[in-house]
Formats: structure tokens, sequence, C-alpha cells
């Protein structure tokens, strides 16, 4: 069993990312230039693209930092071990991409100031957590008693809401956290839906496979050696169902090249059936 405290690969490196630009921006850049350049500006979106990026590793101050590194931390890495490393910073990515994109959406209709912080993304990996595991039970101070998760995740999102369309100015951008879970979950949905779509085509009784062998071997012999079809379709569908498992347990990123060409090859054959 993992240890609670223990890090993934992912993980790890976005807390250290994260405190090193910190630790940067309260003692060498200091000036107001380093923000202009790295901080996501609506307005100023078209002159600086990789801001839609950058912006996630900048934070207002060490509480600001430290909420969102503590969230990382305890629902970071389950996340990362579920889903598989590359498709972990791929969905931490898109939640960081969504706060953005909501946030310069809004910006046609009404002013928007200055986007900072990474909690649009870890708002995103909390909500797949929850997404994963709704019912643990979490402890949140100052409350005495656990709570589902998914109830602490669909807090966090109604509080954003209604912060945000109360206008309320103090100084968080609710609606780049909003963009955060909607995308995450919008990219959640849509994972769900084509593991689920693999599964159900490739639990079609698959056409058994001919096997085949050198001219000099008699009838017979080929006979007695080759598996029954029955066997070979059998044979073929445990190892369908190990891999859509695999899928499920770990994520599309974990299979192997011959485990991708192997669910390939089912899905020509069930096409051409």
């Amino acid at each position: 069993m993992r240890s609670p405290f223990a890090l993934t690969p992912w993980v790890r490196r976005l807390l250290v990312a994260n405190a090193v630009v910190y630790l940067l921006t309260i003692t060498v850049f200091t000036g107001p230039a380093f923000l202009d350049w790295f901080a996501f500006r609506p307005a100023a979106a078209d002159q600086h693209p990789w801001t839609f990026l950058t912006y996630m590793f900048l934070h207002a101050g060490f509480l600001h930092l430290a909420f969102n590194l503590l969230m990382l931390f305890f629902f970071g890495p389950a996340v990362e071990e579920r889903m598989g490393g590359l498709a972990f910073i791929r969905y931490f990515a898109v939640c960081g991409l969504g706060g953005a994109a909501l946030s310069f959406l809004l910006a046609l209709f009404w002013p928007v100031g200055t986007v900072i912080g990474s909690s649009a993304a870890v708002l995103g990996v909390a909500l797949a957590f929850a997404f994963y595991w709704p019912n643990t039970d979490v402890y949140v101070f100052p409350l005495p008693v656990p709570i589902k998760v998914k109830w602490l995740v669909a807090a966090l999102f109604a509080l954003d809401l209604l912060m945000g369309l109360t206008g309320r100015r103090d100084g968080i951008a609710h609606f780049a956290h909003i963009g955060g879970f909607l995308s995450g979950f919008a990219y959640l949905r849509i994972d769900q839906l084509f593991v689920g779509r693999a599964r159900v085509t490739a639990r079609r009784r698959p056409e058994a496979r001919v096997l085949a062998h050198p001219a000099g071997e008699s009838a017979r012999a080929r006979a007695q050696q080759q598996p029954s079809p029955h066997a070979q379709a059998d044979a073929a569908q445990r190892e369908v169902d190990r891999v859509l498992d695999k899928i499920s347990a770990t994520g599309l990123d974990s299979l192997t090249a011959e485990e991708r060409r192997f669910l390939d090859e089912m899905s020509r054959q069930l096409k051409r059936d």
C-alpha cells in the first residue's frame, strides 16, 4: 500500500516548481516586470500567449501558495497513480488552460484583472479525486467530523460560483477556478466515455485468428497442435479484459506498445465483422 505521504513524480515536480518560482519572486524578481511577463492578463493575452500556462506558477502570497500546494499534496498522488504520469500532467495543464480560457472569454464582456496561481489546475485535481473516489472521507479543519470528498469539492465549486456571480472583489479569480472545474469535468467525462466505448466494443467475441504453419506439417499434426477456435477466442477475450482493466486502473498512457497494437488489431477485426 502506498504511504499517504509518498509523492508521485509529477506531483513532486509541480510542488518544487511552484515553491522555487515563489522564492524567486520574493528574492530576485521582485519588480513588476516579472509579473508583467508571466501573469495572465486577458487584455494582453495575444501579445503574451505563454501566460495561458505560466500564470499557474505565480502566487500572490504565502497563504495562496500554501493552499494550492497542500491541495496538490493530498489529492495529486492518488490521481497521478490512477491516470498515469503523462495523462496526469496533461490533465493538470488542461485544467489550468481552462481557467485562463474562461477568464479570457469573460473579459470580452466585462473587465477581468490579472490572474495568477495554480488554483484552477489544483481544483481540477481535487475534482478528479472526487470523480474516482467520491465517497472517501476527508477531514477539513475546523470541522469535527469527516465529510465525503464529493461534498467538499461540490462546496468549493458552489462557493466559487456564488462569489463570482455576486461580483465580490476579494482579489480571487473565482471564474478561473470555475474554468478549471469545467475543463477538468469535460476531460474526465470524455475519457470515461472513450474507455467505456472501448470496453463495450472489445467485449464482443473476437473472431479466432488463423495460425500459419510450415508447409511440411501434416494436416493431422496441425489439427493436434493448433488450439481450437473456441480456445483462441477465449484467450483473446481474456487479454482484452486484462488490457481494459489496466486502462481503468492506470490510464491509457500505461499501455505498452504491444498492448496498444493488440487493441488496435481487435478494433479493426471487430469493424470488419
